[in-house]
């Protein structure tokens, strides 16, 4: 059995990655981009220096600022009229994961019409839309080299999970340097969301050799470095070390799939505002404890990449070091319950039937080492409280 592997054709990783730029769009025969991004980033200074660059390579550009977190069906519609209405012929995609996201949704709809439902899994969307360069500016989502979207249908809260080489960057610019600047919050909710792609990945029915060694690579630049970087965001090693995790992890997932920690996620975010890394790192450690007795062998060797386990330790002993650790990160990155974060608790019980069937219904679940049924999806988000 063989595995197809998809990447952007570009991958530039490093200090200043992001000034290549330029040369990437001219090897592209592209002179016209649209940034996209968002208003922090205008506010920091981020679109500017991307501008400026363009600039002294005569290249003008224009910027769309306007994605929210978390995209939804209307956040991104002014987006696919500004393309529509411009004569852009390519795509700077500038951020977090949700300006990739939008940019990739708005990618394909600016070029090929239609609604995002239209293009929702199952479809697999292999059209190219106009060509992005992403550039993100978070350790985490990974969005730069993966093959997916997600965008939430406001009318019914639902993240739809989007799929297909046609969401694939053309390139991606990882430059570190642009994460110095992420507050605590933002650097724990990414990391943790990093850390989920890789250990989902590596435990996912859908694993491959190849996707297995991306995971357990990004699993052992994320272990050490993650505190690190939450306690001290100019620890250029740390921030390097998680950049490059997080694009790691990214690869992993995009070839090998997530599981049951992001099905379960997506419902949590689009009901209650929960930004995406910080729900998958309240499922994170109920979800693991959950799957070990189907993945002993491959949740013990996350241990050992994480730094938790040794070789010496039994695949039990790393198993139960590594659940004391998700919790113990948790507390120490002061990831909130549900209760914290302010969700009304009658609200979150009530609406778990729909959350579980939401999270059946992406597909993730399935890849799950034990592919759980509603009930025990109900129970998961139960221990949550």
């Amino acid at each position: 059995m063989s595995n197809q592997i998809i990447l952007p054709r570009v991958l530039q990783v490093g200090e200043n990655a992001s000034l290549e730029i330029p040369s990437i769009l001219d090897s592209l025969g592209c002179t016209r981009p649209l940034i996209i991004t968002d208003k922090m980033m205008v506010e920091l200074g981020y679109a500017k220096q991307v501008q400026s660059c363009l600039k002294d390579h005569q290249i003008n550009s224009e910027v769309f600022d306007d994605t929210v977190p978390e995209p939804t069906v209307s956040s991104i519609q002014a987006g696919v009229d500004t393309v529509r209405n411009g004569n852009y012929d390519s795509i700077i995609a500038l951020g977090g994961g949700s300006p990739i996201d939008s940019a990739k949704a708005i990618s394909i709809l600016g070029k090929f019409g239609g609604e995002m439902r239209d293009y929702k899994f199952p479809r697999i969307v292999n059209e190219q839309g106009l060509p992005i360069i992403a550039v993100p500016t978070t350790a985490g989502t990974g969005t730069e080299v993966t093959r997916f979207t997600i965008i939430t249908d406001e009318t019914n809260d639902e993240k739809m999970l989007c799929v297909g080489v046609g969401f694939m960057p053309i390139a991606a610019l990882v430059d570190y340097k642009l994460t110095l600047s992420l507050p605590a919050r933002i650097t724990a909710d990414t990391g943790i969301d990093a850390l989920t792609h890789a250990m989902e990945a590596y435990v996912s029915k859908k694993a491959s050799p190849y996707s297995d060694s991306q995971a357990i690579a990004a699993m052992k630049l994320i272990g050490p470095n993650l505190r690190r970087v939450y306690h001290d965001g100019s620890d250029h090693k740390a921030r390097e070390a998680m950049m490059l995790g997080s694009t790691l992890a990214g690869i992993a997932f995009s070839n090998a799939s997530v599981a049951l920690v992001h099905g379960m996620s997506r419902p949590i975010g689009a009901a209650f505002h929960v930004p995406h890394g910080l729900s998958n790192a309240m499922l994170l450690p109920a979800v693991t404890e959950f799957s070990i007795p189907s993945a002993e062998e491959k949740y013990a060797d996350c241990a050992r990449a994480i730094g938790v386990a040794t070789q010496a330790d039994s695949d039990d002993v790393a198993n139960q070091k590594l659940i004391a650790e998700l919790r113990a990160l948790n507390d120490e990155l002061q990831v909130p319950t549900p209760e914290q974060f302010g969700i009304d608790r009658q609200q979150f019980f009530d609406l778990m039937p729909t959350m579980a069937e939401q999270a059946l219904a992406s597909g993730s679940p399935n890849n799950n080492p034990i592919v759980p049924t509603a009930e025990q999806i109900i129970d998961i988000y139960q221990q949550l409280w």
